[in-house]
């Protein structure tokens, strides 16, 4: 996987990726880079927050779908604090290939994202 990669390398795996997709914007946002599509939050970046040992990203996660990611990879997902009560799921960096990190960024883009916005113009 990705885990000899400095918490500044994680960040910049997932700045590209983030801002790869339309409309993206990012802000600081309780310290951390955060990414925003049309104001709505999809992505948060969480570098050893309050000492919990993750080198992470919190994202938003389909309804219903937290506690099965949880169960299956232990190891690459788990309940971020805060937006965990929300159905958010926290991703290890360490553990997500780019592959992996790349459609769960999609994911969480395509469920913050307006659906107005994601509908093709005719």
């Amino acid at each position: 996987m990705t885990t000899d990669l400095t918490a500044e390398q994680q960040i910049d795996r997932v700045r590209r990726l983030a801002l790869a997709l339309p409309r993206t914007t990012e802000k600081l946002s309780h310290g951390e880079p955060t990414f925003f599509v049309h104001k709505r939050v999809f992505v948060m970046f969480a570098n050893n927050h309050h000492s919990d040992g993750h080198t992470a990203i919190w994202i938003p996660a389909p309804p219903g779908a937290q506690a099965v990611m949880i169960a299956e990879a232990p190891e690459l997902y788990f309940k971020p604090p805060y937006v965990g009560v929300k159905g958010w799921i926290g991703v290890e960096l360490t553990q997500a290939s780019d592959a992996i990190l790349a459609d769960l960024i999609l994911r969480a883009w395509q469920l913050a994202t307006p659906k107005a916005l994601i509908r093709p113009r005719r």
